[in-house]
């Protein structure tokens, strides 16, 4: 398959990526390839309100099984890797649903809930389309049950000399708690995230700040 894009964000590590796209409302940038950074090969695409990048799991070639060990079935119960959305598939795609703040004068996409490590390689580019996307009654399995899961963020005035786009982006990833699910104790934690680095704990769904560097 032919790299047509990779995308720039403040995710420089694994740990900290929201679970789902669309969980946190970071800006990510989609910086295209040649002979694909050509305003003729995203001609219309301004008329679309969301994508969908199908993308590599970089960091997770070559590694699959039949079963996996979702995270947020706290790591202990397996389910078939066609059930879930594990990074560690036998062809190791993804797909993340975004959507489009700005198409940049060169070609680039400004893009908002990708949950993709930066310099992750994207393969294509496809417009949502709602009418057709969008299943009214679909159901989610197993993973219904975390869509209203927030942890609530405490000291976030150490936050205070950051942008105000980039204090809420920190928070809202926190706010989704990026501990793997079999992990629930006070031990420290750190996020990596737009060259800030952030110490934190949990205690009783609580994320606290301890340090910001």
């Amino acid at each position: 398959m032919i790299v047509i894009a990779r995308i720039e964000n403040g995710f420089e590590d694994k740990f900290g990526i929201p679970r789902q796209s669309g969980r946190v409302e970071n800006l990510s940038k989609i910086v295209f390839e040649k002979p694909f950074n050509n305003l003729d090969a995203i001609r219309e695409i301004e008329g679309f309100s969301h994508l969908w990048l199908i993308f590599g799991f970089s960091k997770a070639e070559g590694k699959y099984s039949l079963t996996v060990r979702p995270p947020r079935l706290g790591g202990n119960k397996k389910v078939g890797v066609f059930a879930s959305r594990s990074p560690f598939r036998p062809n190791n795609l993804g797909l993340s649903s975004v959507k489009i703040i700005k198409v940049e004068s060169d070609g680039s996409l400004i893009v908002s809930g990708a949950d993709l490590l930066s310099g992750t390689p994207i393969y294509d580019i496809k417009p949502y389309l709602p009418f057709t996307d969008c299943h009214e009654n679909a159901t989610s399995g197993y993973a219904g049950e975390f869509v209203d899961y927030k942890l609530k963020v405490e000291n976030s005035e150490l936050l205070n000399g950051l942008s105000e786009s980039l204090k809420s982006d920190i928070i809202n990833i926190l706010s989704e708690d990026p501990r793997p699910s079999y992990q629930d104790d006070e031990r420290e934690y750190k996020l990596d995230y737009g060259k800030v680095n952030v110490t934190f704990s949990v205690r009783d769904n609580q994320i606290t700040i301890i340090k910001v560097k």
